[in-house]
């Protein structure tokens, strides 16, 4: 089976996902409002959103099945996993 991430690019990806939503809940926590913003934020969301899910299985899978792997891409993947957990859990409150 080849492989469709190396670490280092699934780290980026997830340090890019968190910050994406660390990002919005700033936005909301400052009541900043732009068009811009409101149009980035609505471009992005849900592709961000769906992609969570299957990047933390994958993640998850590789940390698992390998032995060597970097204190960052650990970091990634249990932030990625927090931000996952806080965003799904969001929309059952």
């Amino acid at each position: 089976m080849a492989k469709t991430f190396n670490e280092k690019a699934l780290t980026g990806i997830n340090f890019t996902i968190v910050l994406y939503f660390l990002g919005i809940y700033s936005v909301y926590v400052f009541e900043l409002e732009h068009i811009a913003i409101g149009v980035v934020r609505e471009l992005l969301t849900i592709p961000f959103l769906v992609a969570q899910l299957p990047l933390l299985y994958i993640g998850a899978k590789r940390f698992f099945d390998n032995e060597k792997i970097s204190s960052l891409y650990v970091l990634s993947v249990s932030l990625l996993a927090l931000c996952a957990i806080l965003t799904i859990g969001s929309f059952l409150l």
